[in-house]
């Protein structure tokens, strides 16, 4: 059972049932409804009683989450309490995301490196962080503490345009206030059985909204896989001084992980340094990064979940990927600010014969049959291929094809 229904689960439940495995899609969306072997349930992923009667009346053997909500609301905790294994952190580790300033604490503790940060909450923190933006001139990154779906991240070296953004999260959350760090950023996913743990291939995120890398920050508007600036030498760094350190400290914090962490990372010219923990799969690097995996990614999730990776499997994975993949994600117009919803959807590309796979995010079918549109991001084009630009060329082709009033996407993924 795959829980959610973005384009994140979309590409899980298409990977399980291509896969052969039977898979139940709750609640999924109108593309997954049409996969082969997956079947949508109308459940609400964050009832974590719902979850585990769900999971008992359809005889699921294991459950992944995709999202952080359900994770956050403990249905990770109440499907091991039931006796079924779940793909992903109870609600204590999933703090990692839910709270940046107990992740920020968390990477201190342990010296994982990481900005150097100031945190501001309570009476006068506004007071505080006038002082603090007067005595560090130049760029600055703000960050809401709690779950923003990717967006509670303001970077400006404009003093008025940070003291607004800053107080209107400290009108109800924790701030956290970052030095800029300079480099190039890779998604980095480790997956963990509790003591073992597999990392694979690093994909790259591209997180403004508009080309050129400009506009405000959004979840995220296309990803390649793998990144070709992550080289074995980077990326056993990345192992040494990001990774194992963090699954290290979980384990002496008592924090029993059997999921996936996302490591957002910063390549600076010192090194590797942890922006942030996610506690699932990113999106929309999943959507990129699982068609160019190996087989075998069901019983990798089964393995990690239920306390038992298997070494082969795990080399299996960590190796880099003989093909490329390049996502772009077409978005309503508007977004990431107000958008519309429930736009007609004229016409999609036909992926079956093509070198490429379309996902979607959140879309629904009316009672005449006609597709509609449910969120800011609504579909991710994704185009594979032998080398970078193939992959591009052909995701490219893909999203063009995407036919709905204001349809938009960043035509500079990749390039």
């Amino acid at each position: 059972m795959v829980l959610g229904s973005g384009g994140r689960e979309h590409a899980l439940a298409w990977k399980l049932a291509r896969e052969d495995h039977a898979v139940f899609c709750a609640p999924g969306n109108a593309g997954t409804a049409v996969l082969p072997r997956a079947r949508n349930l109308p459940l609400d992923p964050d009832d974590p009683a719902a979850v585990v009667a769900a999971a008992r009346e359809t005889g699921t053997e294991l459950v992944a989450v995709g999202p952080e909500a359900p994770l956050v609301a403990g249905v990770a905790d109440a499907l091991r309490a039931a006796g079924v294994p779940c793909f992903g952190p109870g609600a204590s580790p999933a703090r990692l995301e839910s709270s940046k300033a107990f992740a920020r604490g968390f990477m201190e503790r342990h010296g994982i490196p990481c900005a150097r940060t100031a945190r501001f909450s309570g009476p006068g923190a506004g007071t505080e962080l006038e002082r603090f933006v007067a005595a560090n001139p130049g760029r600055l990154v703000l960050k809401k503490s709690g779950l923003a779906a990717g967006k509670g991240v303001l970077e400006s070296d404009d003093p008025a345009e940070l003291l607004a953004f800053g107080r209107s999260v400290l009108a109800a959350d924790e701030l956290l206030a970052e030095e800029f760090l300079e480099g190039f950023e890779l998604s980095v996913f480790g997956v963990s059985d509790g003591s073992d743990f597999a990392i694979l291939p690093a994909a790259r995120d591209h997180k403004k909204a508009f080309e050129g890398d400009s506009g405000p920050n959004t979840g995220g508007m296309g990803a390649v896989a793998p990144e070709f600036r992550a080289d074995a030498a980077l990326m056993a760094r990345v192992r040494a001084e990001l990774v194992e350190p963090t699954f290290s400290a979980m384990a002496k914090e008592g924090l029993a992980y059997r999921g996936v962490v996302f490591f957002g990372v910063m390549v600076t010219a010192s090194g590797p340094k942890l922006l942030e923990y996610n506690v699932r799969f990113g999106d929309p690097e999943t959507q990129s990064l699982l068609p160019i995996l190996p087989d075998g990614f069901g019983e990798l999730l089964r393995g990690a979940a239920e306390g038992r990776l298997e070494p082969a499997l795990v080399r299996a994975f960590e190796a880099r990927p003989d093909r490329y993949a390049c996502g772009f994600v077409v978005a309503a117009p508007g977004y990431p600010g107000p958008y519309p919803k429930d736009l007609a959807v004229r016409s999609l590309p036909e992926t079956q014969n093509s070198p490429g796979l379309l996902f979607h995010a959140s879309t629904t079918r009316d009672a005449d049959g006609i597709l509609h549109t449910g969120g800011g991001r609504c579909f991710a084009a994704v185009g594979l291929g032998a080398d970078s630009a193939r992959a591009r060329e052909n995701g490219l082709a893909l999203a063009a094809a995407v036919d709905f009033d204001g349809a938009r996407f960043r035509r500079d993924i990749g390039a």
